[in-house]
């Protein structure tokens, strides 16, 4: 009842929205020191097609979203991605339709991170009449490889998206309006028209059809011009049914359902084909230099009470796994997080917390190297948050052989002094900032009611002993005959080690041969068969060693757990061993007597 007359209030509702924009131009202006220093940058500087991103992803809890922002709006300001000669305000919306196949290939491919696993997406930022869908292709390689794990995109029309699955439709005549207009290079004309090509060959040999759908709003962060630093924050995160598995067609012979739109909460869909996920999302990018730290405020950050660490989380794994979870056999590693609350305690000093005196920090937001006593002491970022921000790291090499839109149909602004933001090579996906929504906390407010059906911990207090003593209810990551994929990072040195293993056994095959070879040359009678024997013996040694070699490979590229000693061959290597050397002194005896 409490709850119900909570929201009822207009108080409780307010949007802070619009004072989070007006902040984010007043910090600006402190920070360039009331010059517009970024307002004659290129939108596109600092960036090119082709670039290898870090990102990281964690969960936020709704309660710790406002602050969150805040925090961030200290060293980052709001980005929004405007179009040229639009007062319309940008939709924060983002929505993909993600395809597989009803063996779920492709999902099985992404969770147990297999070397080229494919995921197949449709994108649009904004509302249902956007005209312009991008198909994007993430494809992921291993570390042995040598490549790094690549997105690719190109833009189409929407009214084309039907045509061109069903393969009518080609981007030929795109390519050729554009290589008059002289937007792309060559280069640039023929990678759009492979991936179109091969995005179209994959959805077909694979039979692939629309799956899940993902709709959040993304609050973007970021300095204009300047790509080292990109956060973003991804509220209202909802996944939706797309398939016809069950015999009921959603999508039908279109490419998208089209029952609903971008109206969160979704509340006309059946609860079997909604997924409301009860955290936002925090994504980290970063574009460094080799060897280079991240900044210290971004490890402060990682570091804090404020985010819960889910490296390699992704929206189409989960939305696949709790949907269609009895199509599944492999489950999420982070399912087990969905059984306990993740806020921590506040860490004292750190944040945004109310000054004493008229002489303290920027509207309340304290200096949190100066606050935080664990750290007052260092020069340098502490260990634990460098070392937990490097184990999340996922890189990513993000190519865009098609339009960019930003260069040719819009402009980024942010709400601060400058005018012009910054694209940085995926322009739309700093489009979702901070819509006109009468909701608090980013757009995160949730009834307990459905919050609890998706994790049961929302019944929970928030004091400190609740906190501390926090039961575990749910048996999510413990369901009967389905395992979960734990990521298992497989360093370049492990096949180095199968190598040096392999390399052992044939310096040992090697010498036993010279000596095989030296007593059949040389020896008596006895020492010839001596030397037959031996020769057997280093050959199937060197044989054994290969097919061990290749046998160990192939498991370490699976990241299959074990065991992957060897038992056997040894054994039999010693008594095969015995034998010959028995066999040589019997021989020896026998003819000399």
């Amino acid at each position: 009842m409490f709850t119900e007359h909570l929201n009822s209030r207009p108080f409780f509702k307010e949007n802070f929205d619009e004072l989070l924009l007006e902040l984010s131009r007043l910090y600006n202006i402190v920070r360039n020191g009331g010059v517009d220093v970024d307002s004659a940058k290129d939108p596109q500087s600092g960036n090119g097609q082709n670039f290898v991103r870090q990102t990281t992803k964690y969960w936020v809890h709704p309660d710790n979203v406002m602050e969150l922002k805040l925090y961030i709006l200290k060293y980052l300001p709001v980005l929004i991605y405007r179009t040229k000669g639009s007062s319309k305000p940008p939709s924060p919306a983002i929505t993909s339709i993600y395809y597989d196949n009803s063996d779920l290939d492709l999902y099985l491919g992404r969770i147990e991170k297999s070397e080229g696993a494919e995921a197949i997406r449709l994108r649009w930022y904004g509302d249902m009449d956007s005209n312009e869908i991008f198909v994007e292709r993430k494809t992921h390689h291993e570390d042995w490889t040598g490549e790094k794990s690549v997105k690719e995109r190109f833009s189409i029309k929407e009214k084309h998206v039907n045509d061109y699955i069903s393969g009518d439709y080609t981007l030929e005549s795109k390519v050729e309006r554009l290589r008059e207009e002289g937007k792309k290079s060559e280069q640039d004309l023929h990678d759009m028209l492979a991936l179109s090509q091969e995005v179209y060959d994959s959805i077909h040999s694979k039979h692939l059809v629309p799956v899940v759908r993902s709709f959040y709003n993304r609050t973007a962060f970021q300095l204009p011009g300047d790509a080292r630093v990109r956060i973003s924050l991804d509220t209202e995160l909802t996944m939706v049914r797309e398939d016809s598995f069950d015999g009921k067609p959603r999508a039908g012979d279109n490419w998208r359902r089209t029952d609903i739109g971008v109206d969160y909460p979704f509340s006309q869909l059946p609860e079997k084909d909604v997924c409301r996920f009860p955290y936002a999302i925090l994504e980290v990018k970063l574009q460094t230099e080799s060897g280079v730290e991240p900044p210290r405020w971004v490890l402060d950050l990682i570091d804090s009470h404020l985010v819960e660490a889910v490296p390699k989380f992704s929206k189409f794994i989960h939305g696949v796994s709790v949907l269609l979870e009895d199509r599944v056999d492999v489950l999420p590693f982070w399912f087990s997080q969905m059984d306990r609350d993740i806020r921590k305690p506040a860490i004292k000093g750190f944040g945004v917390t109310r000054t004493s005196s008229p002489r303290g920090s920027f509207v309340g937001v304290d200096n949190t190297v100066r606050q935080r006593s664990s750290r007052a002491n260092s020069a340098t970022p502490s260990q634990s948050s460098l070392q937990q921000y490097q184990n999340d790291i996922e890189v990513v090499v993000d190519t865009e052989p098609g339009e960019h839109s930003s260069q040719n149909e819009g402009t980024a602004t942010q709400y601060s002094n400058a005018n012009e933001g910054s694209g940085m090579g995926e322009p739309s996906e700093e489009t979702a900032l901070l819509g006109h929504r009468g909701r608090s906390h980013g757009g995160l407010h949730r009834s307990e009611s459905w919050l609890q059906k998706i994790n049961p911990f929302a019944k929970h207090g928030t004091s400190q002993q609740q906190l501390d003593n926090v039961p575990s209810t749910s048996s999510r990551g413990n369901q009967p005959n389905k395992r979960i994929a734990v990521p298992v990072r497989v360093e370049p040195k492990v096949f180095f080690a199968n190598e040096r293993t392999f390399l052992s056994w044939l310096n040992f095959a090697i010498v036993l041969g010279s000596l095989a070879l030296g007593l059949l040359n040389f020896g008596d009678k006895t020492g010839k068969i001596a030397g037959a024997a031996f020769t057997v013996i280093a050959m199937f040694v060197m044989v054994y060693a290969l097919m061990l070699f290749q046998w160990r490979a192939e498991r370490i590229r699976r990241r299959e757990a074990g065991p992957y000693d060897d038992r056997i061959g040894p054994t039999i290597l010693v008594v095969v061993l015995i034998s010959a050397v028995v066999l040589n002194f019997y021989l020896k005896i026998v003819f000399s007597t």
